[in-house]
């Protein structure tokens, strides 16, 4: 009888427990579920990093959240790379995969290896089709364990949206800086430079920005077919719609324009074209002044191998000087320069052309933090003078450029002659320190005709303007900035800031670029370009006299603990079955 209440009461313990472990897992399955579905609609992610370098800014977030189409990105950087590589690669994945979260079905991203083809011939093909597309290999070298490392890589991605596609150069950064700093500049701006380039090729709806290009001073715009400008309007013409405007024949340009652009005028402004410019820029206007101060007819120098650079008469300093700078009249030459082909004899019946250097060319990589200039490359500049600043009242002024600090500064009228590159030059002439040659300049602008008479009328202007609005200026003492040379032959418009000589592409087209986004951008993407990505290297000699006991510690610690977690875990079975 005993037997069998024991048997009944096993059998309804047994079942009790097979009971309560079909509960329990129902519950756990339940719970994993439900677990899901919240994590479907309740999306988060915690960045740990002190520079929050896997955080998304707002505006990129919002630009891939309202793409509208399908939008690929075709990364060719990818192979057995040097670990400084493949840390360039694995930002790259990073940043992809965030974006792709944000972005949802209507982002995908592949990587592709240009060097995995089964034959030499059949890769050498895949990089021709590549340079044709123009993606250009790049040879960039590193120091691993005391060796130098060369690698060709396409540090490139594609961004394609239908019809539409962008090229993304993906080494950015500085050349002038050590290869391990260029690799991190590089990383800094990818969210940027990838973020952009969606925007570019599935832009948002809306209204594209309009531009317009000031014209009837003999701006480049408008001297010989507007070549000198082509590259330029090509640029902008990607993300704006672009325009000439002749200020002579536009009374209002508030409302019809969101940015202008004056180009290296040659000629006066009449005092109405200038107060039509001024109510422009003080009403909320954007604009970009590229102006010379002294005229340069290098047609001159080339006759006579001697020129005299004088002051422009353009009727523009009093409105400069209103806005908080004044442009000099001088010319800076800089110990860091460009180079210019002069002949320095004969070869047999042919004259010996060689490259020198040549002090009016500055090249300048000194920059301020903004966003605009952040870990941009060298720029090229030809014939600038120095700006000063003046009190202007509630305009913030951020000086972009700046020369180097051997730097030599002439006052007008300057002699110009060729041969002068000829000579070595004299250092202890060259100590007028840091020059700035570009300023930004932010803030509610004071009209140029406040308490005057409106040009050709008897209104008068009020000296507080209440419809005023806050603004940005760019101005850059060098109207060649933005002027892209021309092939001889072909008569075809070349890269802006390409320079034959040093077969090399300055940074002029990327920091004009990056001034208009700043100027024009509501999103707030060019913010992005601010990112910092802290280096914090390892100290190599410690690291190369503790080597050999760091492998031996990270080989033979996970061992000795699984053999010590075996260990317990045989004796803990052994103790519990002992009683039985």
């Amino acid at each position: 009888m005993q037997t069998d209440q024991k048997l009944v009461a096993d059998s309804y313990s047994s079942s009790t427990n097979k009971r309560r472990d079909l509960l329990r897992f129902g519950g756990v399955l339940l719970a994993l579920l439900l677990l899901n579905f919240i994590a479907q609609k309740f999306f988060f992610r915690l960045d740990l990093t002190q520079e929050k370098r896997y955080t998304m800014s707002a505006a990129t977030k919002q630009l891939l959240g309202n793409l509208k189409q399908p939008v690929t990105v075709t990364v060719y950087l990818a192979g057995d790379f040097p670990p400084a590589f493949r840390r360039l690669e694995q930002g790259v994945r990073e940043t992809l995969n965030e974006m792709q979260i944000y972005g949802g079905a209507n982002l995908n991203f592949i990587f592709i290896d240009p060097s995995a083809a089964g034959t030499e011939a059949a890769r050498n093909a895949f990089y021709q089709t590549l340079f044709k597309q123009g993606l250009k290999p790049t040879n960039l070298g590193a120091n691993e364990q005391g060796k130098r490392v060369e690698k060709i890589i396409f540090p490139w991605a594609v961004v394609q949206a239908g019809a539409q596609r962008r090229n993304v150069l993906l080494l950015r950064g500085s050349q002038t800086v050590a290869p391990e700093q260029r690799l991190n500049q590089s990383i800094e701006g990818l969210e940027y430079e990838l973020a952009s380039a969606v925007r570019q090729v599935a832009p948002p709806g809306g209204r594209r920005q309009r531009i317009g290009f000031v014209v009837g001073h003999g701006e480049l715009g408008e001297v010989s077919g507007g070549l000198g400008l082509a590259d330029m309007l090509t640029a902008w013409q990607q993300n704006y719609d672009v325009f000439r405007v002749n200020l002579a024949q536009v009374p209002d340009l508030r409302g019809v324009l969101d940015a202008v652009v004056v180009a290296k005028p040659t000629g006066p402004y009449s005092e109405l074209e200038k107060y039509r410019l001024d109510q422009y820029i003080t009403h909320g206007g954007r604009a970009l002044f590229f102006v010379d101060a002294l005229r340069v007819d290098l047609d001159s120098v080339s006759r006579n191998g001697a020129a005299l650079a004088t002051p422009y008469n353009l009727n523009l300093d009093d409105l400069f000087f209103r806005y908080g700078v004044r442009l000099n009249p001088n010319l800076l030459l800089d110990l860091n320069c460009g180079q210019i082909p002069l002949v320095t004899g004969t070869s047999g019946d042919k004259p010996k052309i060689e490259p020198l250097p040549w002090q009016l060319y500055p090249l300048v990589n000194r920059f301020s933090p903004n966003p605009i200039t952040r870990n941009l490359d060298a720029v090229y500049l030809k014939f600038t003078g120095n700006i000063d600043t003046v009190k202007a009242v509630g305009i913030r002024k951020t000086a972009l450029l700046t020369t180097s600090r051997y730097t030599r500064v002439l006052p007008a009228p300057v002699p110009i002659n060729f041969n002068d590159a000829r000579l070595e030059p004299k250092p202890q002439l060259y100590q007028k320190g840091f020059q700035p040659v570009g300023y930004l300049l932010e803030g509610k602008f004071r009209s140029l005709f406040a308490n005057r008479a409106v040009p050709g009328t008897t209104r008068y202007e009020p000296d507080q303007n209440p419809q005023a609005q806050p603004s940005k200026l760019l101005v850059i003492a060098d109207g060649d900035f933005v002027r892209n040379d021309v092939d001889a032959k072909t008569k075809r418009p070349l890269r802006l800031g390409y320079d034959r000589l040093a077969q090399t592409e300055f940074a002029n087209r990327e920091l004009v670029l990056n001034a208009t986004d700043y100027l024009l951008d509501e999103t707030g993407l060019i913010a992005v370009r601010g990112k910092q990505i802290t280096l914090r290297p390892l100290d190599k000699v410690q690291l190369a006299e503790g080597r050999r006991g760091w492998q031996v510690l990270n080989l033979g610690l996970p061992l000795v603990l699984l053999a010590a977690f075996g260990a317990v875990r045989a004796w803990r079975r052994k103790r519990r079955y002992a009683r039985f």
